[in-house]
């Protein structure tokens, strides 16, 4: 992203696709979903850097969730999502239809967000939130 480009639309990359994109592996990322990712300011919930430590902790992923933080906001200006947590908090109360509570967070945090798009592969957020994106 270029110094002093700003974007109109913003999107929320779930875990899956931060990992992605920290491998330098767009072509797992639907044509779809990497058209939004080049025209929008991508955001994280701060959920998606506790379940990228969590991941690192047992060994699925190589690098701590700072590290991955840093190369995916150098290379493609991904940054943690500042919104309010009682705001995010009082959305994933009603998230009820997961018991995964990355998943959970992480769309209430979009949703939150003034339905913001979301880019996930996973199926069951894609059935779930009508703003995923793939």
């Amino acid at each position: 992203m270029g110094a002093g480009l700003v974007r109109l639309v913003i999107a929320y990359l779930d875990t899956h696709v931060v990992v992605w994109l920290a491998q330098g592996d767009r072509a797992r990322i639907a044509p779809k979903a990497q058209r939004l990712l080049e025209r929008a300011d991508l955001l994280i919930s701060p959920m998606v850097l506790v379940e990228l430590e969590y991941l690192y902790e047992v060994h699925r992923v190589t690098l701590p969730a700072r590290a991955i933080l840093l190369k995916v906001g150098h290379e493609a200006g991904v940054r943690v999502c500042d919104l309010a947590s009682p705001r995010v908090a009082d959305v994933v109360l009603d998230e009820k239809w997961t018991r995964d509570p990355f998943d959970r967070t992480i769309v209430a945090q979009a949703k939150a967000n003034g339905l913001a798009p979301l880019v996930s592969a996973d199926e069951e957020i894609r059935k779930h939130y009508p703003r995923a994106v793939w």
